[in-house]
């Protein structure tokens, strides 16, 4: 690898200024007892019935207050006199297998002890019939479709990779995640231009067909915070989720430079997005349901969240990445993930290189339509966390002419250690 270091070795590295972007959007300053409010009030928890086990759904992602919402959710159930427990409910997650689902829930801090209530995890599904329009046979969680009752608690957001009036939610939960591996491969078996639909018809059967008592819709503004909390009966969902989520596209964050040449996360992850990062701050999408929006030449990733367990699934959308971030690739919990959504372009390999420094130096050496000399470079820890960036001298009168940008600090050098990596 030293060669490769000698090949990028004349490319300088900018001095960076820290700079915060400013975005709108109100938090709720105790999520779990808005939680227990909008509950109560929708009058929808008296569907629960004494004595009545309940499965409750949760995913895989990195909701922010999730561990004080969800204890709160099964503190409401206990009080009716029913028997809640959990179970994972994210498709193909987790390796596709029930440790390593119940693993990624201990990584978000879900815990029997935490939550309050058992876990109980399979990928055992059962066939609860096929839907009415296409004949697609709707698959759920075998402890879910044995319990006398259905929760689903899940953030409503835009999608990675498709677009349509329900993108993630409490919809998708209902077919993707309450489905397990199955169920995930038998909607995207349609391809992504039909998911959307997909979701409506499927999640629509298991509402008619299902003893769903309610979902609980989550909203966070751009600084990942707990912004909105709703209520909803199986019968509204699919009529007040796209409401829901044309509120989400107002809230989320972005980067307010248009066009830059490289961008580099310091991690990427499942527990950030599906891809492990967000493909609507990047304007780069894994599947072909989303026309591409470039805005950077080069997306350089230096490692793997912690809670992502080594799926490396959407490291396809980077261009390049370290050593470090291959070292810590689980190939099979990565590979689950593009067989069942059928992402062709999301598990293509980026090109590994041996430190940071080396990376992001390769990053300005492929930039040949910009100014190598002067490169316009964005750092950000992760897709989730762009409130606060690092942007290259080149970016800072574009900054300082944008109120909605207040820089923080003046340029300076990065720091590496003696093999290369960023302090």
């Amino acid at each position: 690898m030293s060669v490769l270091s000698q090949l990028v070795a004349g490319y300088e590295i900018p001095r960076m200024a820290r700079i915060r972007q400013k975005f709108p959007g109100d938090k709720i300053a105790d999520p779990a007892a808005q939680l227990r409010r909008v509950t109560l009030e929708s009058g929808y928890l008296e569907r629960i019935k004494p004595g009545q086990t309940v499965a409750v759904a949760l995913g895989s992602r990195g909701i922010a207050n999730c561990v004080p919402m969800y204890r709160e959710l099964i503190s409401l159930i206990k009080e009716r006199g029913a028997q809640p427990f959990i179970f994972p409910a994210m498709g193909s997650h987790g390796g596709a297998t029930a440790e390593g689902q119940v693993l990624v829930l201990k990584s978000l801090g879900l815990t029997e002890e935490s939550c309050g209530c058992p876990i109980r995890a399979t990928m055992e599904t059962v066939v609860l019939g096929r839907t009415e329009a296409h004949g697609i046979p709707v698959n759920v969680d075998k402890y879910a479709a044995s319990a006398d009752a259905l929760v689903i608690i899940n953030r409503i957001k835009p999608h990675t990779s498709f677009r349509g009036p329900v993108e993630s939610g409490l919809a998708k939960m209902t077919v993707i995640g309450v489905g397990k591996q199955k169920g995930a491969d038998q909607c995207h078996s349609f391809s992504m231009r039909n998911m959307s639909a997909n979701i409506m018809e499927m999640s629509d059967y298991i509402y008619r067909h299902m003893n769903v008592a309610f979902g609980i819709g989550i909203l966070e503004n751009a600084y990942d915070e707990t912004s909105e909390i709703v209520c909803l009966a199986p019968e509204e969902i699919l009529s007040r989720e796209p409401e829901l989520l044309k509120r989400a596209f107002q809230l989320m964050p972005q980067i307010y430079f248009p066009k830059y040449d490289v961008l580099i996360l310091d991690e990427m992850g499942k527990n950030i997005a599906g891809p492990g990062m967000d493909c609507n701050i990047v304007s780069r999408y894994p599947a072909e349901g989303i026309p591409p929006d470039p805005r950077q030449t080069i997306i350089t990733v230096l490692d793997i969240s912690e809670q992502s367990h080594g799926n490396a699934h959407g490291m396809g959308l980077a261009n390049i990445a370290t050593k470090r971030f291959f070292d810590k690739i689980d190939f099979t919990a990565t590979y689950a993930n593009p067989l069942t959504a059928l992402s062709i372009h999301s598990f293509a390999m980026p090109m590994i290189l041996e430190s940071d420094k080396v990376a992001i130096q390769a990053s300005i050496k492929f930039c040949v339509d910009g100014d190598r000399s002067n490169p316009k470079i964005i750092r950000a820890k992760n897709t989730l966390k762009v409130s606060e960036l690092m942007i290259s001298e080149a970016l800072l009168p574009e900054a300082e002419q944008n109120p909605k940008i207040e820089i923080l600090s003046e340029p300076e050098c990065m720091s590496f250690d003696e093999n290369g990596n960023l302090f």
